[in-house]
């Protein structure tokens, strides 16, 4: 079976690697400086073990990577969009240039070719491209993608389970060989339209029980209550389960939930239909991004007088993506507010010039000289399983350590001579 996976950043790349273990794949993208990297085997973002396994596809013969449409598709027997669909600054996604180079692609399709979307794209696209290129006898289908930074090759290799939309049996019959190697018994059959919404109402009802917990624990904070103890009654309660979304901590960051959430608010809005809940959801999230500023003001009566460092600049651990990072909105801000700000991350080699005013330290001894704060911001290993007894036994006396998600777990003995902090802790 010959596959052409198009769109080749996070998602592509993963698929077209993990794919070429088993298939001839032939990725196609119309950026040619990606095709070119690609080509010597090194990806467009850090994922790990993505460029040894690209590495490995080039030399087996079983992948290669190509900017010509004609020339990749005349054979595909399933093309499998895989764009990252972007997305602007109020989560809004760019579905037109997603569709614009799907639609690129289809007259080279030779009839009966599988056209797979696993782009993150809004319910009824499968059925919009089927009436415009009806005449062309393709057969449209859907499989959202279900990756996550960092651990992208394990899931895509052993899914829990893979969603597919069909329209035939026709189709079901090549996506089962496709998906044989990967899910084998554990594929979940329905139709395009109920594929493509379930991958809106995941997402949603991900960031809608990250928003909960959120809520929850700021009221634990008030009241006396802890937060990661109300957790654990909640996961002991049978019909909400002990692998609920339910830990608090962080706001999400804008992207992958965010984008599900406004296209589910659009969709509502364009047929007339009222969605309370989920239109809520945003804006208890964004509420929340600034619990650590919140926090950092109640302690210090000026935050221009203060140094803080942040640990962790990347999205989440495991790349070094910065797009949409939280802890670059909060530096950001504590620059703004006129703090002095020390950063570390183990894989970022410079700052995003927004971030210019900060420093960026080599290693985490040298980002916690002199701080009066700390904010534990992304959960590398490098920073979580750090020795933190000694890390501590070097700071001011009372520095304040902000750990958001209490990556740390530091015994009651290390946080003597410290003021700790987590999301849900009690502020009484």
């Amino acid at each position: 079976m010959n596959v052409v996976v198009l769109g080749l950043w996070q998602l592509g790349c993963v698929t077209a690697a993990c794919c070429a273990e088993q298939f001839n794949v032939i990725g196609l993208d119309f950026d040619a400086e990606v095709v070119a990297r690609l080509r010597n085997g090194k990806a467009p973002l850090f994922e790990p073990g993505l460029d040894a396994l690209i590495q490995h596809g080039l030399e087996s013969g079983r992948l290669s990577f190509t900017t010509k449409k004609r020339d990749a598709l005349q054979n595909a027997d399933i093309l499998w969009v895989c764009f990252d669909t972007p997305v602007d600054e109020d989560d809004v996604a760019d579905v037109a240039s997603v569709l614009a180079k799907i639609e690129r692609c289809l007259p080279e399709l030779r009839p009966e070719t599988v056209v797979l979307i696993s782009s993150q794209m809004p319910v009824g696209t499968c059925a919009r491209l089927e009436k415009k290129f009806a005449d062309r006898k393709l057969s449209f289908a859907c499989s959202p993608e279900n990756l996550r930074l960092g651990k992208s090759l394990e899931i895509f290799r052993r899914p829990d389970r893979i969603v597919a939309g069909v329209r035939d049996q026709a189709t079901r019959v090549t996506l089962e060989k496709l998906f044989s190697p990967f899910a084998d018994d554990r594929v979940i059959w329905m139709s395009p339209e109920s594929a493509e919404m379930t991958k809106h109402a995941i997402n949603a009802f991900l960031a809608l029980s990250v928003t909960f917990a959120n809520e929850i624990a700021c009221l634990c904070e008030m009241s006396g209550a802890d937060a990661r103890e109300v957790e654990q009654g909640l996961r002991s309660e049978s019909r909400i389960g002990p692998k609920a979304y339910i830990r608090p901590g962080s706001a999400f960051a804008g992207g992958t939930l965010a984008r599900d959430v406004v296209t589910l608010s659009q969709i509502a809005e364009e047929r007339g239909q009222r969605a309370i809940l989920i239109q809520a959801i945003l804006r208890s999230n964004e509420g929340h991004k600034d619990w650590a500023v919140r926090r950092l003001e109640t302690i210090f009566p000026a935050l221009d007088r203060t140094i803080i460092a942040v640990l962790g600049l990347t999205y989440k651990p495991g790349t070094d993506t910065l797009r949409r990072s939280s802890s670059v909105e909060l530096c950001s801000t504590l620059l703004r507010r006129g703090s002095a700000v020390h950063c570390f991350d183990p894989v970022v080699r410079a700052l995003p010039p927004e971030l210019n005013a900060a420093k960026l330290l080599r290693n985490l001894p040298e980002a916690l000289e002199q701080v009066d704060a700390i904010v534990i911001a992304t959960a590398w290993p490098q920073i979580v399983e750090a020795d933190w007894s000694q890390l501590i036994r070097g700071l001011k006396k009372q520095t304040v350590i902000l750990d958001p998600n209490r990556l740390l777990n530091l015994p009651a003995e290390s946080l003597r001579s410290v003021r700790y902090f987590a999301v849900g802790t009690s502020m009484l």
